[in-house]
């Protein structure tokens, strides 16, 4: 241990109160001896420090500062150099912010398109995500501040997220949900790492050894610090068994009281308690030099801009219809739709950023050089249908010689604590389009929002530009790319299926009760698509130019693929080439192929370059189940390069050697997954994939609830009283959206109908704490007095113990 001589000073009690929360943000300290507090922010886009109280799910306003395209948004530039900047600038601000840890950035798998958080991460690919990761990750930490990667792991829907149980394959985790943070911690070199709240095949992630012990410590070489998502502590000695250091927020000294009686009941030693000590110590000692810099703004134009090139490198144009665009010096364009006055420009919940300034397309129109005849909103945010806003826009389109529509998702339909319900856009902003289309059919429709939707409208747009989430300057970056000065470069880092129920995990999505099943195994996103050969709207990597681009002359090395890469048009741009890995063999059911590297490149009109994209240890490597380690299949390779995953401009083989491992299958055992077809395979293959019966996804009503059973199963409680809460709520929810709350509604969804029980105590910051939870379960379990006098009981019971604690206190300092 690094600080032995120090944890020697400190007292059991001191230890313990270390790994837990001082308050809402910051870490405990022990003046006595230098020990200071670290303060922990909200930062994935940007930093979010509030100034006032303190809250996670983005109630609250946030201290000014950059609001950067979101990491949806980001994930379209494929350019790592651009992640990593953008991360040197957070960093920046949140030395400036003094912010220890920056919690960020999101890596977790795009599984399913309706996932709430998604416009918090990356990609539905693990390569991908993991490299822009460890660029943040290394632009944020180059500051002296700890990034931190999150969420570890396999927490892909909101629902449920505090207790659903999530049953996954161990191959499938490795390929699929691992490897992100396996690149993050490895390259990216982050100082700490966020546990999830999921359970993971029967134990909550933070408490799981495997996990946490076995590939983040043991394999990994992760010697950082663990902290817990914000009340996602269930059993707080297990997770220090784990070696989860920090759990935050704080629980008023509760959960210290329980590592102390499992230290001297004997259930833990205490050399446990110590290593999570050194850890922590070592976090807080190195990032000291944040609160020694003097260093008390920073440059917000200069941040502004670098956001603007950011949002301008990550724009996707999907359609471009006869060239439609750019836009020509003097077109009379009219402006319509509510997105356009009041952009949509980043997610909701806990990653909300209080902007420095915030862009407006309707400003920018005069140094364009495209007249803008006038702006009408055309639509309600919200979806309720205005006729007299529609028939205005109608009228102002006539005019014009394009339409400039600006539509999208509204900041309640993308949040945390909740998955969208479908993957379409409002009904009234698709009406609006459609008379758009009868009066004027020349209209490109700029697209914000955070994830995929489905187009059944899409010819009814002769360009469509995507700016996803484009942060606070994302308005004049859109603008830019309409008019031609900048060529937009961004590509998907996503698959756009035609329909929802086209998607691998449309059966298994989102687990409702106990568990939700990963039945499609390694077959997300491009991977199932492309294998068997079901139709796209816009396949993953994909993207258009204002210019054309030609590949050539491939040769293929054991250590890499070199090529050329010519710009074929009439202006300069950026070309992303994909470099996609398929084995010939089918002695081990795999995807057709997987993303294996890319480059983006700038070239001049004419210019030809030459790009090698080197082979790494992840290029041919695949997870055997037999053997529990990674393998190489000996067979034939074919090394594909695409400018998409379904735009391949050249293919080469080569044969590569193998590690002789044992095949990992009995292939009559899984036929659907050696078919790839595995978007509804049955119980029994997908337990013969797992190798244990599944356990029924159904919450068992003849039990009592308890401490991990969520608010919305008190529709099955046996107290009346807990029932008619239930009721209560679901009608407030209900009533809240009728009458036009849904922002409200939300926050009950979010904070209270999926919470399990111990959250209540563990985010209220001791406020209500385990004991008088016990009272209420009681209530809730048909023992309604017992329980209520139990509740008063125990809160009479701490008001005394927090008096003594006061009065010792002042004794103490008088001394």
């Amino acid at each position: 241990m690094k600080y032995k001589d120090l944890i020697g000073k400190m007292t059991l009690e001191e230890k313990a109160s270390f790994m837990s929360g001082k308050d809402f943000w910051q870490t405990q300290n022990i003046e006595r001896l230098g020990i200071r507090s670290m303060f922990l922010s909200d930062g994935p886009h940007g930093i979010r420090k509030q100034a006032e109280a303190a809250d996670h799910l983005g109630l609250n306003a946030s201290i000014p500062a950059t609001c950067f395209p979101t990491a949806a948004t980001i994930a379209n530039s494929w350019s790592v150099e651009l992640g990593e900047q953008i991360g040197d600038y957070l960093g920046k601000e949140a030395v400036v912010q003094k912010v220890d840890v920056l919690l960020g950035p999101g890596i977790n798998m795009k599984r399913n398109p309706l996932c709430g958080r998604n416009f918090e991460y990356f990609s539905e690919d693990p390569y991908l995500a993991g490299k822009m990761a460890a660029g943040y990750i290394r632009g944020i930490q180059s500051h002296g501040i700890a990034a931190c990667v999150k969420h570890f792991a396999v927490n892909n829907q909101e629902e449920r997220r505090m207790s659903i149980d999530t049953i996954v394959d161990e191959r499938t985790l490795r390929e699929i949900y691992l490897t992100a943070f396996e690149i993050a911690i490895k390259e990216g070199k982050t100082k700490t790492v966020m546990s999830s709240y999921n359970q993971l095949n029967g134990s909550y992630t933070n408490e799981n050894i495997h996990l946490m012990k076995e590939i983040l410590r043991d394999e990994w070489d992760f010697d950082g610090v663990v902290v817990t998502d914000w009340g996602g502590s269930n059993d707080r000695v297990a997770g220090l068994v784990a070696g989860n250091e920090l759990e935050m927020p704080t629980t008023a000294g509760e959960t210290n009281e329980e590592i102390i009686q499992a230290i001297q009941s004997g259930k833990i030693k205490e050399d446990v308690l110590d290593e999570c000590v050194d850890r922590l110590l070592e976090l807080i000692f190195a990032t000291e030099e944040v609160h020694t810099n003097s260093q008390q703004e920073f440059d917000m134009e200069e941040h502004h801009k670098v956001a603007q090139r950011a949002a301008e490198e990550s724009i996707v144009l999907l359609k471009n219809e006869g060239n439609i665009l750019p836009l020509n010096k003097g077109v009379k364009v009219a402006v319509i739709g509510d997105f356009a006055k009041e952009p949509r420009y980043q997610g909701a919940g806990s990653s909300i950023v209080n902007p420095t300034k915030l862009d407006n397309v309707l400003d920018g129109f005069d140094q364009s050089g495209i007249i803008n005849i006038g702006y009408e909103p055309g639509f309600e945010r919200y979806g309720k249908k205005n006729t007299t806003k529609m028939d205005k826009a109608c009228t102002l389109a006539k005019e014009s010689d394009v339409v400039l529509f600006y539509m999208g998702l509204d900041e309640v339909t993308e949040a945390e604590g909740l998955d969208r319900p479908s993957l379409k856009i409002p009904d009234n902003q698709i009406q609006l389009l459609n008379s758009l289309y009868k009066v004027n059919p020349n209209i490109v429709a700029i697209l914000s929002c955070g994830s995929v939707v489905e187009m059944p409208w899409l010819d009814k747009v002769k360009g469509l530009v995507h700016g996803y989430l484009a942060g606070q300057a994302g308005a004049s970056a859109i603008l830019r790319v309409l008019t031609g000065e900048v060529n937009p470069s961004g590509k998907l880092a996503e698959t756009y299926p035609l329909q929802y129920e086209d998607t691998p995990s449309y059966h298994h999505f989102p687990g409702k009760e106990v568990s939700v099943e990963y039945r499609e195994s390694i077959y997300i996103g491009y991977r199932y698509y492309d294998t068997t050969n079901k139709d796209v709207l816009f396949p993953f990597g994909y993207g258009l130019s204002y210019t054309t681009f030609e590949y050539s002359d491939i040769q293929v090395t054991k250590d890499e693929v070199t090529f050329k890469l010519t710009n074929t048009g009439n202006v300069a741009g950026m070309e992303i080439a994909q470099l996609y890995v398929g084995c010939k063999s089918d002695d081990i059911f795999r995807a057709k192929k997987e993303l294996k590297g890319f480059a983006k490149v700038f070239i001049n009109a004419g210019e030809t370059k030459t790009l090698t994209i080197a082979f790494d240890d992840k290029t041919f490597r695949y997870f055997n189940v037999k053997s529990n380690q990674w393998e190489i299949e000996e067979a034939e390779y074919e090394i594909i390069l695409g400018a998409s995953s379904a735009d391949i401009r050249l293919i080469d083989t080569i044969v590569v050697e193998g590690t002789g491992a044992p095949l990992p299958y009995d292939k009559d055992q899984l036929p659907t997954y050696y078919s790839g077809k595995a978007n509804d395979v049955a119980v029994e293959e997908f337990e013969s994939l797992i190798g244990y019966k599944v356990l029924v996804a159904k919450w068992d009503r003849s039990i009592p609830l308890g401490y991990n059973d969520t608010i919305a199963q008190c529709r099955y409680a046996k107290g009346g009283s807990a029932r008619l809460a239930y009721y209560v709520m679901v009608f407030a929810h209900w009533f809240l959206i009728k009458i036009g709350k849904r922002s409200t509604a939300n926050i009950i969804m979010m904070s209270v109908y999926h919470m399990p029980f111990r959250g209540i105590a563990r985010m209220t910051g001791g406020v209500l704490n385990m004991p008088m939870l016990d009272g209420i379960l009681m209530m809730v379990n048909s023992h309604f007095f017992k329980g209520l006098n139990h509740v008063l009981k125990e809160r009479s019971n701490k008001v005394k113990v927090a008096k003594v604690i006061k009065t010792k206190a002042v004794a103490t300092k008088e001394i």
